[in-house]
């Protein structure tokens, strides 16, 4: 990798050289293995230096694999994860920009080359069904290992509202590393001890008023200090920082103001054309035959490239491209699911609640329990989603001399590399990749179906680059979507109505089963946390419970949306929760109270975003949810009014505990993001199947919250010193429960389903 000066955007680019890393074979971990004990036993690898020296330009030095200073003082720091909009580019420089001891405002951003210390190691270990209040050394070792699996895998990851707990503590210590080493050049050019030196601004300050600039010492700290590592490194503590929890400007404001940012849709590369795709109409449908001969006549048309599920037009314009593509003659095999319909799925949903237990994922006590006084049980349904983000799915390859480049849009670039290197049939070290800033990613920036078809395309073209872009209608009816799931929930009330047993059991396919054979070569097989998260481990205290899913393998193409799936089970458990305290005559939020004994920080976020809220205006009604997600606990009160049929909700008020915050103004950002993306699916969101095809196509049919239907949207952070927990996602899940809530006050409908229509 070659780190460059700034360009006009304020980032630093890349440029990848022969980078390498360890290949591991995993077959039997995936497929439910032990591990290896001698390779168990041994201690997790380094994530401060890169396999390969970081290469730098224009005099700058490297100091370990994320710092690099020029002789101006400018420093770069590497970024492992993908920008999207979410902020952490600039959270992410934040930590080392604090243990450096440099303003965050001089600090430029180079995307991380592919490298394994990089690899998101908190992603794996937080994907195992463990209950948070599992506290024990089984779930402590298999933590561990994970994050050992997550090191020798080096998958770099961007998703799971887990960037910057995974980089909390390698960032900074990249920062305090580099620190310690200007200081000890610093203490070598003036030979004076450690103890009387400082660092501020990015300058050494010694006695007498001396001071260094870092640029002076950069090269003078990589020859004295190459052995000093994490470890001979202090931290600083939370009274010292500075920077962290400020609500410091983000970094990208400027470049996505004045139209300098560079998203994957802008890439452009010297003599680039265009490529334009049409895909089999329903899941598994293959191409039997085709015709382009009118295509080829057509103004602009360089080629037509024949694939299993699809048929690639190029052109030297992409509009060229799109309309040949239209006037293509296709016939497809249609396959085994040219019959599935939404309905039918969920029928087999049902069935298979009739007829199977499914696994259990959390169970205590008994459900055979005595002094029941009431038994209510309730069905919940919730549909298949797309993630609708802004930026059209697109890729840009070229293939030339055995070589293969990459400008993407994603959020998994390693993964990307891989794939790319599979289908061009050249090894991955041949495979370079230039990450852009991401025009919105949900989830379905982890696939990397678009860079298959690219590297595809640009196979045909013969060292051409080519730039392939899906439309809207492409990315909505040939999307990984959330699944779809039904839940059928019962509890047991004693006279008081009190909780004695609560069982909760839900079918709908599992998005591992396919993600992981899909992008990553890797089996997907046993039980998967995602179908049961949100309802195996809420945090009500419920003596017993039992809580179980069946899976179905999904003809649908499913994929990781947004919160997963928390998005629909937050929906079930709270809806429940609601219906429990409405059958028992008491009081929801009292209720939520009563169960939250034993998690104070749960109960004291409940009780902060009920004082902010207030009392509703007069005609609307306030709906309550509390859930915790990713690490983070959200309560959210929204205020709604119903007027003529149509649901319109003005206010959410949404407080927070996400642990020890980097920057407010980044946390208030998500959190209104994830209202509006989660009110959005909430009331309008659905994608559904007749004959095999999906019915949605554009925005028109499946529509995101417009201006005019955006509520004001208040966040309340509460303050913590504990580990940083996820952000991206936890404001999502709460919010249809809420909504439903105060519809059920104002109207007396108690809606079950997604999303949420009085009609």
């Amino acid at each position: 990798m070659k780190l460059e000066a700034p360009n006009e955007a304020g980032q630093v680019t890349a440029e990848r050289k022969g980078l390498t890393r360890r290949r591991f074979l995993l077959g039997a971990v995936a497929a439910g293995g032990a591990l290896l004990v001698g390779w168990g036993v041994q201690p997790p690898r380094q994530r401060l230096h890169t396999s390969d020296p970081l290469p730098v330009a224009d005099g700058a030095v490297a100091l370990n694999g994320w710092v690099a200073i020029g002789p101006d003082g400018t420093v770069s720091v590497v970024a492992p994860r993908s920008e999207m909009g979410q902020g952490v580019h600039t959270a992410l420089a934040t930590l080392v920009a604090e243990e450096l001891d440099v303003a965050l405002s001089g600090v430029r951003i180079a995307q991380a080359p592919v490298d394994p210390i990089f690899a998101n190691l908190t992603v794996l270990r937080e994907n195992l069904p463990f209950h948070p209040d599992d506290d024990g050394g089984l779930r402590h070792g298999a933590q561990w290992m994970m994050a050992k699996l997550g090191r020798e895998l080096g998958i770099m990851f961007t998703g799971g509202s887990t960037s910057v707990k995974d980089a909390w503590t390698p960032m900074r210590e990249a920062g305090a590393v580099a620190r310690a080493m200007l200081l000890k050049a610093a203490a070598e050019e003036w030979k004076l001890p450690l103890a009387q030196l400082r660092t501020e601004d990015g300058f050494v300050l010694g006695p007498g008023g001396r001071q260094l600039g870092y640029g002076a010492l950069a090269a003078t700290a990589a020859r004295v200090g190459a052995g000093i590592d994490g470890a001979d490194v202090k931290l600083k503590t939370p009274r010292d920082f500075r920077l962290i929890g400020k609500p410091l400007p983000r970094l990208d404001s400027r470049i996505k103001s004045n139209g300098a940012a560079r998203f994957g849709i802008d890439a452009r590369v010297p003599g680039m054309l265009y490529a334009a795709v049409t895909m089999a109409p329903t899941p598994g449908a293959t191409l039997a035959s085709f015709d382009a001969a009118a295509a080829r006549r057509m103004a602009g048309v360089q080629a037509v490239v024949p694939g299993t599920s699809c048929v690639a037009v190029v052109a030297t314009s992409w509009w060229q491209a799109r309309q040949a593509a239209g006037a293509l003659k296709l016939d497809w095999n249609a396959g085994e699911h040219a019959q599935l319909s939404s309905e039918r799925v969920f029928e087999q949903f049902a069935r298979a609640l009739d007829g199977e237990s499914g696994h259990t994922y959390h169970e205590t006590g008994t459900q055979d329990v005595a002094g029941a006084a009431l038994s209510v049980a309730a069905e919940y349904r919730a549909p298949f989603l797309a993630h609708a983000a802004l930026e059209p799915i697109n890729c840009t390859a070229q293939v030339v001399d055995g070589k293969v480049r990459l400008w993407a849009s994603t959020q998994v670039p390693s993964v990307a590399v891989d794939v790319a290197a599979r289908v061009a049939g050249v090894a991955r070290e041949d495979v370079e990749i230039e990450v852009m800033l991401l025009g919105g990613g949900f989830g379905r920036r982890l696939e990397t179906d678009m860079v298959a078809q690219a590297v595809t395309v640009a196979l045909a073209l013969h060292g051409k680059p080519v730039q392939l872009i899906w439309t809207r209608e492409d990315d909505t009816a040939h999307d990984v979507y959330r699944p779809a799931a039904l839940a059928r929930y019962k509890a047991h009330l004693d006279s008081n109505g009190n909780i004695l047993a609560w069982d909760a059991r839900s079918a709908g396919g599992a998005v591992g089963h396919q993600y992981f054979p899909r992008n990553l070569g890797l089996p997907g097989v046993g039980p998967d946390k995602t179908t049961a998260e949100g309802a195996y481990d809420m945090q009500y205290a419920i003596a017993n419970q039992r809580i179980a899913h069946v899976i179905v393998d999904s003809a649908v193409p499913l994929g990781y949306w947004r919160s997963v799936g928390h998005s629909h089970n937050a929906f079930f458990k709270e809806s429940f929760i609601e219906e429990l305290a409405h059958a028992a005559k008491r009081d929801s939020v009292e209720l939520r109270r009563s169960l939250l004994q034993a998690h104070p920080r749960a109960l004291a976020v409940l009780d902060a975003a009920l004082a902010r809220a207030g009392q509703p205006e007069e005609g609307r009604a306030h709906g309550v949810a509390l859930h915790r997600s990713f690490g983070s606990t959200v309560a959210q009160v929204a205020e709604v009014s119903v007027e003529n049929g149509t649901i319109r909700v003005h206010r959410v008020v949404c407080a927070i505990d996400c642990g020890l915050v980097v920057n407010p103004n980044i946390v208030a950002q998500q959190v209104e993001s994830g209202v509006i993306f989660g009110l959005s699916a909430a009331l309008h969101g659905e994608i559904t199947f007749e004959d095999g095809r999906v019915q949605q196509s554009n925005f028109g049919d499946y529509p995101v919250l417009r201006m005019s239907e955006a509520p004001e949207v208040e966040t309340v952070i509460m303050p913590s010193g504990e580990h940083p927990e996820g952000v991206g996602e936890p404001a999502v899940p709460p919010i249809a429960p809420a909504v439903a809530a105060a519809v059920f006050k104002l109207t007396g409908h108690r809606l079950r389903s997604l999303p949420l229509r009085l009609a």
